[in-house]
């Protein structure tokens, strides 16, 4: 199998596009290089420790220490989407509210994952 087809990889590769597109089409050209930039830094990097971890499935407890970060970095990215909706940066609703479920979504499932793997060890 293949790390592109766990469900978990799939969503965040989503909100990875999401997001970079959003970045670049409804905030002010300042935040491109901001705040802008930090969201799409760490959504990226929710996907690469998804990836890297899967590399080492064969260590369950490596594997757990990157889905573990992965889920640092979805707070992160979450922490960075609230910021930009306050400050009004990212002025429409509609969008970080299907932002924010699809964080949410991803966090609930990340976490399942993540105990499903620890049950495993």
């Amino acid at each position: 199998m293949s790390y592109k087809k766990l469900e978990i990889w799939m969503l965040a590769e989503v909100l990875v596009n999401d997001i970079h597109f959003m970045t670049l089409k409804s905030l002010p050209a300042f935040e491109h290089f901001e705040t802008g930039s930090q969201i799409r830094r760490s959504t990226k990097s929710i996907k690469s420790n998804i990836v890297e971890g899967y590399g080492r499935k064969s260590y369950p407890k490596e594997y757990l220490r990157f889905l573990t970060i992965a889920n640092a970095s979805l707070d992160e990215s979450k922490d960075h989407l609230e910021t930009l909706y306050q400050t009004k940066s990212l002025k429409d609703k509609e969008c970080y509210e299907r932002l924010h479920r699809n964080m949410e979504l991803l966090g609930r499932k990340l976490y399942r994952f993540i105990q499903r793997v620890r049950q495993d060890c």
